[in-house]
């Protein structure tokens, strides 16, 4: 799914009622009833509802869903800054169409202080919209601190009032901290970054039926990674296969004490498909990878065991889990990089080696993935003031070094060589866990081992990690479940992906 900025949903509008030959009005209607069928379907405890309006369109949206969920039988109170001010001229018409209904009161955001809101009363925000260019103040910023401090469940329409949808927030922002946003067609970028993030609640994309060939027509560089992606990318088994037909997958990494991070990586690499998988660790981790790990090879060595890895093989190496950072190690591991030119998976102590001096990036081979979480990143290439900044500068350093960039995060972001930027939205807070990250970086070396491209690779394994990580928190909730959990159920991912496959034949 592309993501776009606002000017560009605001054309997208322009050109649907161009080509379908429809008023922004009724455009309008179209995305509130969207907006009111969810309401009604998923909020049926909820009989009461306060809905606060702005002067511009998202008010307009808020008008209109109040009049429709009114005439589904909710009991409906509307708050607008002032019921004879200026509205924008498709909200007029809404307000003009709600006051047809004379049980629906319209009252001033200043009267919410005299306004009982039980428990059960719905706060539906349709205050600001996208086109928001500077942060709230007067009544505005009042009426959300407000309307924040309230227990009751709040609903954003299309983004939570007060945030911007292209950039970071200023710093001490007041915004509305909703439960649900609902929000149009496609996701917004600041949706995706930890500072606004947590102000959205759970996100609904609710299809309004926007020109279809804007879409195809327009260009982003950046995407979520969504259903239709993953399925356009997973190539599913052929019956008449064989071993040599998935690749070798080999996993360096362990030391004294971390030969738990490699076992990780090794059986992701395994559950994700490679059809031969070796594991080259210190002597030490031998008995503990036979034993737990008995369908990969063990290739073992002392502290400088990376020297041991033949550079002509044509396994594909993922390095890093737990190697830790020894002297003799850091030395084999960076002489390894002078010598090696094909795509590897680079994790863990494999980057914090490297970024301990910052010329050694230029030894990570081209089209290489890396896979840094905040901290590994900024050792790498410096510090930033925020995520967005973080992100640009990831584009950046992915365009110099020709790399693949997995930054890892709550929606972790794809950053490929040409900048485009790929957002996971599977995943949760379970994964904030040691091992996790392992996980992963047996998943995109097993994923390269059999063929798929290193961006492909990169889309279809950080979708992987995080829906089995989905799965796992179903099973043994966020707080219980473990990184062992999260790899026992990418099978369960697999059956659900090739199941998919098969209805669409």
């Amino acid at each position: 799914m592309k993501i776009f900025t606002t000017e560009q949903i605001r054309n997208w509008d322009l050109a649907t009622v161009s080509h379908e030959s429809i008023s922004s009005v009724q455009l309008m209607e179209r995305a509130s009833m969207a907006v009111a069928g969810w309401i009604s379907e998923n909020c049926k405890n909820h009989k009461k509802l306060a809905v606060f309006c702005g002067n511009g369109n998202n008010g307009g949206d808020g008008l209109a869903v109040a009049r429709m969920l009114y005439i589904k039988g909710f009991d409906v109170d509307v708050f607008v800054y002032d019921p004879k001010g200026k509205f924008s001229g498709d909200a007029s018409v809404n307000l003009k169409r709600l006051r047809d209904f004379s049980g629906i009161s319209v009252r001033k955001f200043r009267d919410i202080d005299s306004h009982y809101l039980d428990d059960k009363t719905l706060i539906i925000d349709a205050l600001l919209g996208t086109g928001l260019s500077r942060p709230l103040e007067g009544e505005y910023e009042i009426l959300v601190d407000q309307l924040n401090a309230k227990g009751n469940t709040k609903i954003s329409i299309d983004i939570p009032s007060g945030m911007f949808a292209d950039r970071m927030l200023e710093r001490d922002a007041v915004i509305l901290k909703a439960d649900y946003t609902l929000s149009f067609q496609c996701w917004k970028r600041s949706f995706l970054h930890p500072e606004a993030g947590k102000y959205t609640g759970k996100v609904i994309i609710l299809d309004i039926g926007l020109n279809k060939e804007y879409s195809e027509e327009t260009d982003t560089g950046y995407f979520v990674i969504d259903d239709p992606t993953v399925d356009s990318v997973f190539v599913p088994r052929e019956e008449f296969s064989h071993k040599g037909n998935y690749g070798k997958a080999n996993i360096i990494g362990g030391s004294y004490g971390k030969i738990g991070a490699v076992v990780l990586a090794t059986k992701a690499a395994l559950r994700a498909g490679a059809g031969l998988t070796f594991t080259l660790a210190p002597a030490c981790g031998y008995e503990v990878l036979q034993t737990v790990c008995p369908e990969a090879m063990f290739i073992k060595g002392g502290v400088d065991f990376i020297k041991d890895f033949d550079t002509d093989s044509d396994a594909v190496c993922g390095i890093g889990p737990g190697l830790g950072t020894d002297p003799e190690t850091e030395r084999s591991f960076l002489e390894f990089l002078k010598h090696y030119a094909k795509p590897l998976v680079l994790d863990a102590d494999a980057l914090n080696i490297i970024s301990k001096e910052e010329k050694k990036n230029g030894l990570i081979p081209e089209k290489s993935i890396i896979t840094p979480h905040p901290k590994e990143f900024e050792r790498l290439f410096g510090t930033t003031k925020n995520s967005f900044e973080r992100l640009d500068l990831a584009r950046e350093k992915a365009r110099l070094l020709n790399i693949y960039i997995v930054l890892k995060d709550h929606h972790t972001q794809v950053v490929t060589p040409e900048g485009n930027v790929f957002y996971n939205i599977t995943g949760n807070a379970g994964l904030a866990k040691g091992g996790s990250g392992d996980i992963l970086t047996g998943v995109l070396t097993s994923l390269l081992a059999q063929g798929y491209s290193e961006e492909h690779a990169c889309i279809l394994g950080i979708w992987l990690h995080g829906k089995a990580a989905d799965w796992a928190s179903v099973k043994y909730s966020k707080e219980a479940m473990l990184p062992t959990d999260v790899i026992d159920e990418l099978g369960s991912v697999f059956k659900e992906l090739n199941k998919r496959r098969a209805k669409n034949f």
